[in-house]
């Protein structure tokens, strides 16, 4: 069987209906939406800490912290 590095690397045969290339799609697809969610995660956070608020900001640095733990 080949990985999914080594199906990039060649041509897709005509009529070839290779179930690996939709799984790697479909990885693709939930690899870009969790990217997608820390972005927006990471500029809600942001806004947060720049609130101001103590309380908001050491909640931020407490669940980061956390977060890294786990």
């Amino acid at each position: 069987p080949r990985g999914l590095g080594q199906e990039a690397l060649t041509e897709p045969q005509e009529g070839d209906t290779d179930p690996a290339q939709g799984r790697w799609f479909r990885y693709h697809v939930g690899q870009t939406l969790f990217h997608v969610l820390q972005v927006v995660l990471g500029y809600l956070v942001m806004l947060a800490v720049m609130s101001y608020n103590a309380w908001i900001f050491l909640g931020a640095i407490a669940g980061s912290t956390l977060g890294y733990f786990v």
